[in-house]
């Protein structure tokens, strides 16, 4: 019979992920041993190494976790709400603390920092979601507001509610984001009249449009790159 048989406490400590952490440091354990940290306690004869791994191999590693609700972590074995929500808390500041890396540049100077400052929130969503980040002269992020949720439209998107938000941040500049569920960044027909009825509206209160980025499966489609946008 393996160690891995018994409970952690009594393994070899060498062998036990807050020791090793403690010995090696974060980046000498694996995610199974990192979740297992989170978990603190297993259930039944597995330990919280043993729901750490039946855990990343049901969803596919972490990118996996964090596409489920709590409702549906709930429902593995072992994992209660108290787990669940350990989860969801941890892999949340995962990406706000990357969303912070961004912000330490202070700036948002290309369609590349626009995509890592929102991307890790938005390529996984099973709807569509339209931002708005809002920009100072010298491309400062003042803020970032969810305009709204569903399919990217005409008639839904609000041209002058993001002229007025822009007015009431002092902001100089936007950049649009949406996703789109598919995983396929490529801009639809619609995408593009969208973007032209903003970049009209904001032209009569001087607010420039830099971008539209669409995000995708771990890539991104930018207006502006493409031409779509004058630079001017």
């Amino acid at each position: 019979m393996g160690i891995y048989n018994t409970k952690i406490p009594d393994w070899p400590q060498d062998e036990r992920p807050r020791e090793r952490m403690l010995n090696h440091g974060p980046e000498a354990l694996s995610e199974a041993e990192l979740l297992a940290i989170l978990l603190r306690t297993g259930s039944g004869k597995k330990t919280s190494v043993d729901l750490a791994r039946n855990l990343l191999k049901s969803h596919e590693g972490l990118r996996g976790l964090d596409q489920q609700p709590i409702s549906v972590l709930c429902e593995e074995k072992g994992i209660g709400l108290a787990k669940a929500c350990q989860i969801k808390a941890a892999l949340e500041i995962a990406k706000r603390l990357v969303q912070q890396k961004v912000r330490v540049k202070e700036q948002l100077s290309s369609s590349e920092d626009a995509y890592h400052y929102v991307h890790l929130r938005m390529r996984d969503l099973t709807h569509e979601e339209f931002r708005v980040v809002f920009l100072t002269n010298h491309n400062d992020v003042i803020a970032e507001r969810m305009l709204f949720s569903g399919s990217v439209t005409e008639s839904v998107v609000s041209a002058r509610n993001i002229v007025q938000l822009a007015i009431e941040l002092s902001a100089v500049k936007v950049i649009l984001l949406h996703n789109h569920p598919s995983g396929n960044p490529n801009p639809s027909a619609e995408d593009k009249m969208v973007t032209q009825k903003i970049i009209k509206a904001c032209s009569f209160f001087d607010v420039i449009v830099l971008d539209h980025i669409v995000i995708g499966n771990d890539s991104y489609y930018s207006f502006a790159d493409h031409g779509l946008i004058s630079s001017s």
